[in-house]
Order: C-alpha cells, then structure tokens, then sequence
C-alpha cells in the first residue's frame, strides 16, 4: 500500500551519509537521486525512503507525531539499527526492547530530528 515515505532535511550530503550507512544494514540502497533529494529502497516494488529538501524553500522542520518506522526483520536488528543510528550521531528516543505483544522496536531520531523506529513482530 505505501509506495514512499519522505522526511525533510536541511543538508542533503549529510541526509545521505546517514541513511547510506544506516539503511545498508537491512539491504537498501540508494535507488533514486537528485539535486534535491534521495531514496532508498530494498528492490523493485517495495516501499521507499525519500529524503528531501522542502520544495518551498523553507527550512526542513521535524513533524510533531509523524515517524517512519522500518521493518528489521530480527531482534539482533533491531539492536543493530539502533546501535547504528547513535553511532552516526542520532539521538537515542527509546531503547530496545519488547512493547507489548510480539512487537519488538526501539525509537531514535536522526539527525535532522526525524523520528525513526526500528521493529520486528
């Protein structure tokens, strides 16, 4: 159902290094680039990270209740992914571990303060 999320940033080289070396974890890649923005993906059909400079101009803002949430397939993941975004210079938004049910995740921001969840059911 979802083709794309796309999430704002004010310096798209830095955006890019980031999600680079984040995303590479769970097998995406750089699918899409512009001056203007970048998407990931893990192959032809799935859903899609775009990381975009605001079309108006204005600068990126963080939206208040709004999250992209990544599906990591394992626990260990999990970890990993939320090891990882620290480690690049994100801010820790919730630790892992179990929430509730089968739903294993841990919360960050990265470094435009885009909330990110890492998860598997």
């Amino acid at each position: 159902m979802i083709g794309y999320v796309t999430i704002g940033t004010n310096d798209l080289a830095r955006a890019g290094r980031f999600y680079d070396d984040l995303l590479g974890l769970i097998g995406a890649k750089r699918v899409m680039e512009s001056e203007r923005y970048i998407g990931w993906g893990t192959g032809k059909g799935s859903p899609m990270l775009m990381v975009m400079t605001p079309f108006d101009g204005k600068p990126a803002t963080v939206g208040n209740g709004a999250m992209v949430a990544f599906f990591a397939g394992a626990q260990d993941k999990v970890d990993a992914l939320h090891a990882k975004t620290r480690a690049l210079g994100g801010a820790d938004e919730g630790a892992p571990g179990n929430r509730g049910g089968s739903f294993y995740g841990a919360y960050a921001r990265d470094l435009d303060g885009n909330k990110i969840c890492f998860f598997v059911m």
